[in-house]
Protein backbone atom coordinates (compact mmCIF):
# COMPACT_ATOMS: atom_id res chain seq x y z
CA UNK A 1 0.00 0.00 0.00
CA UNK A 2 0.95 3.34 -0.94
CA UNK A 3 1.40 6.21 1.64
CA UNK A 4 -1.31 9.31 0.86
CA UNK A 5 0.06 12.69 1.22
CA UNK A 6 -1.67 14.62 -1.42
CA UNK A 7 -2.14 18.66 -1.37
CA UNK A 8 -5.15 20.10 -3.05
CA UNK A 9 -3.84 24.20 -3.84
CA UNK A 10 -7.11 25.01 -4.52
CA UNK A 11 -8.74 24.35 -1.01
CA UNK A 12 -5.33 24.62 0.97
CA UNK A 13 -6.57 20.64 2.46
CA UNK A 14 -4.03 17.65 2.70
CA UNK A 15 -5.67 14.09 2.39
CA UNK A 16 -3.03 11.83 4.03
CA UNK A 17 -2.48 8.60 5.57
CA UNK A 18 -3.46 8.81 9.81
CA UNK A 19 -0.66 8.78 11.72
CA UNK A 20 -0.47 7.97 15.63
CA UNK A 21 -0.44 11.76 16.25
CA UNK A 22 -3.57 12.36 14.97
CA UNK A 23 -5.72 9.94 17.68
CA UNK A 24 -6.66 12.28 20.50
CA UNK A 25 -7.83 14.46 17.62
CA UNK A 26 -9.89 11.88 15.96
CA UNK A 27 -11.28 11.20 19.19
CA UNK A 28 -12.18 14.82 20.37
CA UNK A 29 -13.72 15.08 16.51
CA UNK A 30 -15.72 11.87 16.82
CA UNK A 31 -17.27 12.73 20.52
CA UNK A 32 -18.04 16.12 19.08
CA UNK A 33 -19.95 14.42 16.19
CA UNK A 34 -21.73 11.76 17.31
CA UNK A 35 -21.88 12.38 21.58
CA UNK A 36 -20.27 9.35 22.24
CA UNK A 37 -16.96 9.14 23.78
CA UNK A 38 -15.24 6.00 22.22
CA UNK A 39 -11.42 6.52 22.68
CA UNK A 40 -10.67 2.74 22.97
CA UNK A 41 -12.33 1.90 19.28
CA UNK A 42 -10.58 4.73 17.22
CA UNK A 43 -7.47 3.44 19.05
CA UNK A 44 -7.86 -0.11 17.57
CA UNK A 45 -9.29 1.09 14.14
CA UNK A 46 -6.53 3.37 13.93
CA UNK A 47 -3.93 0.03 14.64
CA UNK A 48 -6.30 -1.76 12.00
CA UNK A 49 -6.74 0.44 9.49
CA UNK A 50 -3.65 3.21 9.96
CA UNK A 51 -0.99 0.94 9.52
CA UNK A 52 -1.11 0.99 5.43
CA UNK A 53 -1.94 -2.06 5.01
CA UNK A 54 -2.49 -3.47 1.52
CA UNK A 55 -6.31 -2.83 0.99
CA UNK A 56 -7.34 -1.10 4.28
CA UNK A 57 -7.48 2.71 4.58
CA UNK A 58 -7.10 5.36 7.48
CA UNK A 59 -7.37 8.96 6.00
CA UNK A 60 -6.80 11.93 7.40
CA UNK A 61 -7.72 16.07 6.18
CA UNK A 62 -5.50 19.05 7.45
CA UNK A 63 -6.71 22.53 6.52
CA UNK A 64 -4.25 25.67 8.47
CA UNK A 65 -2.15 22.46 10.12
CA UNK A 66 -5.22 21.21 11.99
CA UNK A 67 -7.24 17.97 11.46
CA UNK A 68 -10.44 18.97 9.56
CA UNK A 69 -11.68 15.33 8.93
CA UNK A 70 -10.97 11.63 8.11
CA UNK A 71 -12.21 8.61 6.83
CA UNK A 72 -11.83 4.74 6.73
CA UNK A 73 -12.25 1.65 4.74
CA UNK A 74 -11.22 -1.27 2.95
CA UNK A 75 -11.65 -3.45 0.82
CA UNK A 76 -13.80 -6.68 1.76
CA UNK A 77 -14.56 -9.92 -0.49
CA UNK A 78 -16.62 -12.25 -1.05
CA UNK A 79 -19.03 -11.57 1.78
CA UNK A 80 -22.38 -13.06 0.65
CA UNK A 81 -21.19 -13.78 -2.56
CA UNK A 82 -20.35 -10.63 -3.34
CA UNK A 83 -17.30 -9.42 -5.33
CA UNK A 84 -14.67 -8.01 -4.03
CA UNK A 85 -15.27 -3.64 -3.70
CA UNK A 86 -14.78 -1.18 -1.44
CA UNK A 87 -15.78 -0.41 1.79
CA UNK A 88 -16.31 3.32 3.38
CA UNK A 89 -17.56 2.39 6.79
CA UNK A 90 -16.31 5.63 8.54
CA UNK A 91 -16.64 9.65 7.38
CA UNK A 92 -16.31 12.58 9.76
CA UNK A 93 -15.95 16.24 9.22
CA UNK A 94 -15.45 19.06 11.67
CA UNK A 95 -18.60 20.91 11.36
CA UNK A 96 -16.31 24.59 11.24
CA UNK A 97 -15.09 23.11 8.04
CA UNK A 98 -18.20 21.71 6.83
CA UNK A 99 -19.14 22.65 2.82
CA UNK A 100 -15.88 23.12 2.38
CA UNK A 101 -14.79 20.47 0.30
CA UNK A 102 -13.30 18.55 2.90
CA UNK A 103 -15.72 15.18 2.64
CA UNK A 104 -15.87 15.06 -1.18
CA UNK A 105 -11.56 15.16 -1.29
CA UNK A 106 -11.48 12.43 1.14
CA UNK A 107 -14.31 10.30 -0.38
CA UNK A 108 -12.59 10.61 -3.60
CA UNK A 109 -9.42 9.68 -2.40
CA UNK A 110 -10.35 6.57 -0.99
CA UNK A 111 -12.01 5.26 -4.08
CA UNK A 112 -9.33 5.84 -6.10
CA UNK A 113 -7.15 4.02 -3.70
CA UNK A 114 -10.27 1.21 -3.88
CA UNK A 115 -10.02 1.66 -7.68
CA UNK A 116 -5.99 1.47 -7.65
CA UNK A 117 -6.50 -1.71 -6.19
CA UNK A 118 -8.97 -3.56 -8.72
CA UNK A 119 -11.81 -3.28 -7.61
CA UNK A 120 -15.25 -1.50 -8.93
CA UNK A 121 -17.56 -0.44 -6.48
CA UNK A 122 -17.82 1.22 -3.36
CA UNK A 123 -20.17 0.74 -0.67
CA UNK A 124 -21.29 1.96 2.53
CA UNK A 125 -24.62 1.56 5.20
CA UNK A 126 -25.78 4.69 6.39
CA UNK A 127 -28.94 5.07 9.24
CA UNK A 128 -31.95 6.15 7.13
CA UNK A 129 -32.20 8.75 9.89
CA UNK A 130 -29.02 10.77 9.12
CA UNK A 131 -30.10 12.85 5.84
CA UNK A 132 -27.03 14.68 5.95
CA UNK A 133 -24.63 11.76 5.48
CA UNK A 134 -27.18 10.09 3.10
CA UNK A 135 -27.50 13.56 1.29
CA UNK A 136 -23.49 13.46 0.81
CA UNK A 137 -23.03 10.23 -0.47
CA UNK A 138 -26.01 10.87 -3.12
CA UNK A 139 -24.43 13.98 -4.25
CA UNK A 140 -21.22 11.76 -4.58
CA UNK A 141 -23.26 9.59 -7.40
CA UNK A 142 -23.90 6.32 -4.61
CA UNK A 143 -27.28 5.37 -4.70
CA UNK A 144 -29.31 1.93 -3.08
CA UNK A 145 -27.60 -0.92 -3.95
CA UNK A 146 -28.43 -4.75 -4.84
CA UNK A 147 -27.62 -5.80 -1.05
CA UNK A 148 -30.35 -5.20 1.69
CA UNK A 149 -29.53 -4.71 5.14
CA UNK A 150 -31.12 -6.83 7.49
CA UNK A 151 -31.24 -6.72 11.34
CA UNK A 152 -32.93 -7.94 14.51
CA UNK A 153 -33.51 -6.09 18.03
CA UNK A 154 -31.92 -8.78 20.62
CA UNK A 155 -33.89 -8.09 23.30
CA UNK A 156 -36.46 -9.95 21.37
CA UNK A 157 -34.40 -13.13 21.54
CA UNK A 158 -36.08 -15.88 24.08
CA UNK A 159 -34.52 -16.40 27.33
CA UNK A 160 -33.14 -19.69 26.13
CA UNK A 161 -31.83 -17.93 22.78
CA UNK A 162 -33.52 -20.99 21.23
CA UNK A 163 -35.10 -17.86 18.51
CA UNK A 164 -36.85 -14.67 18.39
CA UNK A 165 -39.81 -14.60 20.28
CA UNK A 166 -42.40 -14.03 17.63
CA UNK A 167 -46.00 -12.23 18.39
CA UNK A 168 -43.85 -10.99 21.99
CA UNK A 169 -46.24 -14.37 23.78
CA UNK A 170 -43.30 -16.74 22.73
CA UNK A 171 -45.57 -18.26 20.20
Amino acid sequence: MVKINEYHQDSGITVRSARDSDLAKLIELDGEISGINKPEYWKESLRRFGGMQEGRYFLVAEKDDAVAGFIVGEIRAWEFGSAPGGWVFSLTVDPNTRLGGVATLMFNTICRCFRDEGVDRVHTMIDRDNITVMAFFRSQGMMAGSSIPLQMDLSDLSEDGSGPVVGGDGS
